[in-house]
């Protein structure tokens, strides 16, 4: 078990949490007096994506190229690291949910923490885990600022804000998360 408390620390898992924890607590307590009302996804998709740009941080260790030449196969550790901050973006939303009023419903949380987790990894395997947040990033201020989605395009676009069981919205969550998760995987973050 040394090595799981090793793993952890190279990978800033323990800020990376209290980061997580914290933005989640501090959403729900603004969203809470009357901010943005009940059906707005808005509270709960900056929830997941400040947790998934506080996780991307980890996706990248100490030493790379240590990393690359350890005798140990890197791509399941890789995958699981991808999916298990995932799971924990989500718990953390829906735990402080529990708290008071929902942000959304479970659904929409799993699906949106899986896409944001598959752009994270996809960052960090083309810019590096320190730059594993831009992705995420950019497609939550594009998603804020873009016009309704009107047509396949934009909804594809504008994926994190629509309702869950939306078909564009879930396949491409799903696509993102398979490919991001796939790609970080097999060719690690960038040197």
């Amino acid at each position: 078990m040394r090595w799981l408390t090793l793993y952890a620390r190279s990978r800033q898992v323990p800020a990376s949490l209290a980061m997580v924890v914290i933005s989640a607590v501090a959403v729900w307590t603004l969203g809470r007096d009357g901010g943005a009302g009940s059906g707005d996804p808005r509270p709960a998709v900056l929830v997941l994506a400040t947790g998934a740009m506080a996780v991307s941080i980890g996706l990248g260790g100490q030493d790379l190229a240590l990393d690359r030449t350890a005798a140990i196969r890197w791509v399941p550790r890789r995958a699981a690291h991808v999916l298990l901050a995932g799971a924990v973006v989500a718990a953390v939303l829906l735990a402080v949910q529990t708290m008071g009023e929902d942000m959304a419903a479970a659904a929409f949380v799993v699906r949106d923490s899986a896409g944001l987790m598959g752009l994270a990894a996809l960052g960090a395997a083309l810019s590096g885990g320190q730059f594993g947040w831009t992705l995420p990033f950019a497609w939550l201020l594009f998603s804020f600022f873009a016009p309704p989605p009107t047509n396949a395009p934009m909804q594809v676009a504008t994926w994190m804000l629509l309702p869950p069981g939306t078909a564009a919205g879930t396949w491409t969550a799903l696509v993102l998360a398979v490919t991001g998760t796939t790609v970080y995987a097999f060719a690690g973050p960038r040197r």
